[in-house]
């Protein structure tokens, strides 16, 4: 598994949106902002069951985050890898991401919405700074 050095986890770390690539059947690319957490070295974010990025995932585990510094967009990270799907039945994480990026909790959602958790593990780091 590949580590993210220091400059790569304060992009991470920060309130910084990422934009997830994914494939389609037809191997067309599917592109979503998503908010993002990190747990050591694996991104982390928060999708719905029947969101097609998941329909993706499930099908072919492979994506690309890129990551932009809100306060400098010239220092980012790409990292492509692939991504475990997880049931989160506490929707704990989308209301961690809520703190994270909001500072409250999210609004409420009914029960029967199957949250799932993408955990990506790295497999290349591309780190863009000027």
């Amino acid at each position: 598994m590949t580590t993210f050095d220091e400059g790569t986890r304060r992009i991470l770390d920060g309130r910084n949106f990422a934009s997830v690539a994914t494939l389609n059947p037809d191997g067309s690319p599917h592109t979503a902002v998503v908010w993002i957490g990190r747990d050591g070295d694996t991104v982390e974010f928060s999708t719905t069951a029947t969101r097609q990025k998941a329909r993706n995932l499930a099908r072919d585990p492979r994506l690309s985050l890129a990551v932009f510094d809100m306060a400098n967009p010239y220092d980012a990270v790409e990292i492509r890898g692939r991504a475990e799907l997880v049931d989160d039945p506490d929707k704990s994480l989308p209301r961690a991401l809520s703190h994270k990026y909001r500072g409250e909790d999210p609004p409420p959602e009914p029960d029967e919405i199957e949250r799932l958790k993408v955990r990506v593990t790295p497999q290349k780091v591309n780190r863009f700074t000027a």
